[in-house]
């Protein structure tokens, strides 16, 4: 279902588009940004294709938009806009673990990564650095990547994770949490055999020798990602 609520436009404060599949999560957004001075939200979505119609008839300032959306993810979703809409500032908000998501969001040319975990102000914060031209990452994510930049080396598991390709971690992700091949293939609408294609690949560069190793690696990766 595609859905997109307008909000009345007012000019002398900056239009932010919420993108997230979630009601309660939209309003809350919605809540918090429409009692700052500086900004509100326009319109808000909560899957790819209602996105891009509401991009293009609002002409957002910026973009808050999670990962988890049903159909194509939000990685997708942003590299499509990327095409059509280059100059777009996008915070990405998700609940996903930032070690592992944050850097797939900058490469897909994401202007921030927030956790959903974080305290609101953290989002208005974001928010308000884009806007200014700033690229925002929370302090633990900055301080990990300036480790990584000055040698300091990502444990194993971490290493093979970050191998997978932006598909293949969702579909890893979706395994951690239960789905069967063919609720994946029909979340991603994808075909049974294409699933069953990345899941061969995921064993492959995780070292995993069977398809019940791969369901037990995938769900405690998801146990680890949620206590993180």
């Amino acid at each position: 279902m595609n859905l997109v609520l307008d909000r009345p436009v007012q000019t002398a404060r900056k239009t932010v588009l919420v993108v997230d599949d979630h009601p309660l999560m939209r309003q809350g957004l919605a809540l918090l940004i429409n009692q700052q001075q500086d900004m509100h939200v326009c319109g808000e979505a909560e899957e790819a294709q209602a996105a891009m119609q509401a991009i293009a008839r609002l002409h957002p300032d910026i973009m808050i938009l999670d990962i988890s959306l049903s159909g194509p993810d939000g990685l997708d979703l942003l590299k499509n806009i990327r095409t059509t809409n280059p100059d777009l500032p996008v915070l990405v908000l998700s609940m996903h673990d930032e070690a592992i998501y944050a850097e797939r969001a900058l490469r897909a040319r994401a202007n921030g990564y927030i956790m959903k975990q974080e305290a609101t102000e953290k989002v208005l914060v974001a928010v308000r650095r884009i806007l200014n031209g700033e690229i925002y990452l929370s302090d633990r994510m900055s301080n990990k990547m300036l480790q990584r930049y000055v040698g300091g080396a990502p444990s194993m598991i971490q290493s093979r994770i970050a191998s997978l390709s932006d598909r293949e971690l969702e579909v890893f992700r979706l395994i951690g949490e239960g789905r069967a091949t063919r609720e994946i293939a029909e979340e991603l609408h994808l075909s049974v055999k294409t699933v069953e294609t990345y899941q061969a690949h995921i064993k492959e560069k995780l070292a995993l020798r069977s398809g019940r190793e791969l369901i037990q690696h995938a769900i405690q990766w998801k146990i680890n990602e949620k206590s993180a």
